[in-house]
């Protein structure tokens, strides 16, 4: 039997948001910047909002949508 596949996470940024929260890999691969950039914007409090379950950092979708709305907005009214 097939494993499902996980959904795209750069469709969060472009339609339904995932039933999931989204790690550290997902946020790298929707904004297409090495991992590593993720973990510098975490520690620089720069990229969108994370919090840690356990040792694990973990994005929510709808935090990550508002960061980037937040991003589109300030690049508008510039």
């Amino acid at each position: 039997m097939a494993q499902p596949t996980d959904p795209d996470p750069r469709a969060t940024l472009r339609g339904g948001l995932p039933d999931r929260y989204l790690t550290p890999a997902d946020i790298a691969e929707m904004f297409e910047v090495p991992l590593e950039t993720v973990y510098q914007w975490r520690k620089k409090r720069t990229g969108p909002p994370g919090f840690r379950i356990g040792k694990h950092l973990r994005y929510d979708p709808t935090d990550v949508r508002d960061y980037v709305t937040g991003l589109k907005n300030s690049a508008t009214a510039a």
